[in-house]
This record gives structure tokens, C-alpha cells and sequence, in this order.
């Protein structure tokens, strides 16, 4: 909640607070976990959001990196998170790593022993990133299995899952969830001929659009045709999806066959 697809770093800190709230409550008993994004250039919102996040009793706080002024070096980056996270004494802590949008590309491999020893709370990473090579080698310290690996691009899932990722947060799975959870029952059969399949699907219809221009505006759009559910408009300086791009990314997913006819 408040990360990238919900917008939350163009958001007041009080529509976050509303937001997180709103998450929790309609959450209980229904969700398994609720992730508050804490986020944010100032260290001391971070801190008031994380603050906040704990009293409202959320599953977990994830947060990026600053990027304005950006850490230049790991001992920077986690005394920054530490920072927030010790805001937060009993709420499960994850990094999340997003350097195609920060432009901090500090490898993760590199911060998990000084994030274990400074961050009691540390759970896991959100792993935003394509660099498959930095993913695997944190799996590989993760010997004991202690920490969560959850990966964030989307049309690289399957890669991901091979070298070990505990889970995945990403925006299609708003509009292809049900491919995806089938793509996930046929990688732990293992079926993976068919685990291909969706993947390779899902990365058609992404090649698809990302050649239309395709962002936060433009999954919000998907996200409306697809669930009739009106999501609004993106905040400035975002503008929305043009009606051109709408048709086409419908014709386009409404053409794809899935398998089983899905």
C-alpha cells in the first residue's frame, strides 16, 4: 500500500495515513498480510509514517531508498532505514529495491550482512529490479531461509522463482492474477513447459504496451477496463492514458489465448 501503483510518493502524508487505514480495516480478516510503504524523501515523515503503520497494526513497512539526495554507499543507505525502521520496533521491515526509479543501485548482496546486524526488524527485500545476478546471490546468502525475497518484475517472474524467490509484488498481478496463480501451480509441479506459457503471455502483452508507453497512468487504465472498477486519474505531473492507448491495450489482452482457453 502507497508504493509505486498507488501513487503513494505523490500523496500527503495525511492521504497516506487515511490510505493505510483504510487498507488495515477493510484487510482484517481477509488479508493475509497489509504492507504499508513508509517511504519518503524526509527521514522524519518516514519515521512519523512508520510510527503510524505500527499503531494502526499493520503486517509489515517497506521502504525505499531516498532520491534526491541519494545514499552513496551501503553504511549511508542502511543507517537511513534503520533510522525508520526502529520507529517501528515490532513491525517486520522490508527494503525496497527500485533503482529503475531511484537510481540508488547499491547491490542488495552488499547490504544484507550490515541490514541483519542494524535492523532487528529486517524481514525481506522487495527486489525491483532486472538484475537476476544480484537476486540469486542474495538467495544464496539466504541459506537458513530467515528472509523474504520478494520479487518486483513482473514478465521476469519465472526466472526469479527459479533462483528461489519466496513471493512477488507486482502491478499486473491487479489485472492478471489468475494467470499468474496458475503460472505459480504449474512451477511447483513442476510443469515447466506450461509455467513458459503464461510468462511468456504476460510478457507479450508488457512488450505490447511498453511500446505504446506504458507507466503508472497507463496501468491504472488497464486496471479499470479489466475490473470495471473506476481507479481515477493519475496525480500530476502523470497525465491520464489516451483513449488510443485504452483500445489498443484491450484489443490486445482481449486477444491473447491463454492456456486451457483462459
Amino acid at each position: 500500500v502507497n508504493g509505486t501503483t498507488g501513487e503513494g510518493l505523490s500523496l500527503s502524508i495525511q492521504e497516506r495515513k487515511q490510505l493505510a487505514e483504510e487498507w488495515v480495516c477493510q484487510g482484517k480478516d481477509k488479508l493475509d498480510h497489509v504492507i504499508i510503504h513508509v517511504g519518503a524523501l524526509s527521514l522524519p515523515e518516514s519515521q512519523e509514517l512508520a510510527r503510524h503503520a505500527a499503531a494502526i497494526g499493520v503486517g509489515g513497512i517497506a521502504v525505499i531508498a531516498p532520491f534526491f539526495f541519494k545514499p552513496t554507499n551501503k553504511d549511508e543507505l542502511v543507517a537511513f532505514l534503520q533510522k525508520v525502521a526502529s520507529e517501528a520496533p515490532d513491525v517486520p521491515f522490508y527494503y525496497y529495491h527500485i533503482p529503475p526509479l531511484t537510481h540508488v543501485k547499491i547491490r542488495v548482496e552488499e547490504l544484507l550482512d550490515t541490514m541483519r546486524e542494524r535492523i532487528p526488524t529486517f524481514q525481506g527485500v522487495k527486489f525491483s529490479d532486472t538484475d537476476l545476478l544480484d537476486f540469486a546471490q542474495c538467495i544464496h546468502k539466504n541459506e537458513t531461509q530467515q528472509l523474504e525475497f520478494l520479487y518486483g518484475v513482473d514478465e521476469q517472474l519465472l526466472g526469479a522463482l527459479a533462483v528461489g524467490a519466496n513471493g512477488a509484488v507486482g502491478s499486473t498481478y491487479n489485472y492478471l492474477g489468475r494467470q499468474t496463480n496458475l503460472m505459480l501451480q504449474a512451477f511447483a509441479k513442476p510443469d515447466l513447459a506450461l509455467a513458459r506459457q503464461y510468462q511468456f503471455l504476460t510478457g507479450e502483452f508488457l512488450n505490447f504496451v511498453i511500446k505504446l508507453g506504458f507507466g503508472v497512468a497507463q496501468t491504472k487504465a488497464v486496471m479499470t477496463f479489466v475490473s470495471g472498477i473506476p481507479m481515477g486519474p493519475p496525480r500530476l505531473p502523470l497525465l491520464a492514458a489516451s483513449k488510443e492507448f485504452i483500445v489498443k491495450a484491450k484489443a490486445k489482452l482481449d486477444s491473447i489465448v491463454w492456456p486451457g482457453g483462459d
